[in-house]
Formats: C-alpha cells, structure tokens, sequence
C-alpha cells in the first residue's frame, strides 16, 4: 500500500485562504512525506489548460503521485459536468476519480444506475477510472451496495473505493479487494487496530490509501501523526 492525504483534510484552511492547492503540495512532499495526494475538485482555483499543467508539473517535480481526484457531487452531476472533471482527470494524468452514490431520499435506484450508466461511458472515452465510495445513508452504505453497484452497473471502468472504517454493519471489507482501486481512512479516528484490520483486510493491495479528515479541519501535526502510523503498521507486515 501506498499513503496518499487528501486536500479535503485540509478544507477549512483552503477554503478561508490559509493554505493554496499548491501549498498543499508542498506540505505534503517536504513536511508530510507521503507518497501521493488526492486533490479535491472545490479546490482547483482554476481550471484552464495552464493551471492544470502547473499542477501536475508541481506534483512530478515534488515527487509526488496525483492518486485521484475526489468529487462530492460526481455522480449526482448532469452529463455536462461529469465530462468536465473527467477531462481534468485526464489533462492532470489523475488514473481515479473518486465519489460516493446519492442519498437514497434524494432519487430512486434506477435513477442512480442510470447516473451511472452516463458517468461509466463518459469515463471509458477518457480511460479514467471511477471509484465510488461508500457513505452512510447513500445507495452504498456497505460490502452488499457495493457488490450491487458493481453487478448492476457492469463496467470496466467502475470499480470501488471503500473506507472500511465506516462501512454499514455486518459489512466484510475483505469481499470488496477485488474491485478495490482506492482505500481510504479518516486521520481523526486513527488507531492501531483499525489500521491493523484494513491492512489485514486489504493484503496485496497495491494501491493507494487516501488519508482524509471528514470535518476538513486536518493540521499538519495530525496527518504525520496518522501517516507515521501507517507506516509503522505497513513495516509489520
């Protein structure tokens, strides 16, 4: 496994202008030392050709691997911004775009599968993966949404990427590795045997864990704190 932070970690600094994206970057290459990042679409404070390029010229040049992209709203979005992440996915070289399904009260499930129907064409034109992520109250909640969305939407190009830690009960982390391209684990609830049980869970899993903070209010003490216990945990295995 491969430590990637999440910018949302760090959301309430970015979004009141404490810390840049490319800042970010910076924490995360020189001060955090993880081995990619995955980047959270509200924090692009652009989106030209040229921006984008500086971002992943940055990423390069630190030494970092951009993960994937992370997008709240993705698969609740209409076909035109769908192709719109998409192509940034594509023009940054991010292989992922990470997202959890809508709230269950929001739209019927044949609904949502035709979301992602649309999401799973626009995806395979750019050959960019998608990676839904399971969350409470939404149409993936635990192991058997998941292995649902995965059935019923039929495509190469969709694949999962769960947290374990907040999978529904009765859910078995270890039946989703197979369609698994991205793991992720909160920093705030971090402990050795939540770290111990994924890591179990995962074996041969090459792939990158995304650190985040669901409340986005991450410092740089905490996010070492938590990569320097995966890594003790890794090094054990």
């Amino acid at each position: 496994m491969k430590l990637a932070c999440a910018s949302s970690s760090f959301h309430r600094d970015i979004e009141r202008g404490d810390l840049t994206q490319l800042e970010f970057l910076d924490l995360c290459a020189r001060e955090l030392a993880c081995d990619g990042v995955v980047l959270d679409v509200r924090h692009f404070p652009r989106a030209d050709d040229d921006y984008l390029a500086q971002v992943k010229k940055m990423t390069t040049d630190r030494g970092l691997s951009l993960a994937a992209l992370a997008d709240p709203g993705f698969f609740t979005s209409e076909p035109g911004r769908m192709r719109e992440v998409l192509r940034h996915a594509d023009a940054l070289g991010a292989p992922i775009v990470a997202a959890p399904l809508d709230r269950e009260v929001n739209c019927s499930w044949s609904d949502q599968l035709e979301r992602l129907g649309v999401a799973t064409s626009l995806a395979k034109a750019l050959n960019v993966t998608l990676a839904v992520r399971n969350a409470p109250e939404t149409f993936a909640a635990g192991t058997h949404d998941l292995k649902r969305v995965s059935k019923e939407a039929d495509s190469a190009w969709l694949r999962l990427g769960p947290e374990p830690e907040v999978l529904s009960a009765g859910s078995d982390p270890a039946a989703l590795q197979p369609n698994t391209v991205l793991l992720w684990s909160d920093l705030g609830t971090q402990y050795a045997g939540s770290i111990a049980a994924t890591v179990a869970a995962f074996a041969g899993f090459r792939g990158h864990v995304a650190l985040d903070e669901r409340d986005g209010a991450a410092d740089t003490g905490r996010a070492a704190a938590a990569i320097r216990r995966w890594r003790e945990e890794l090094n054990r295995t």
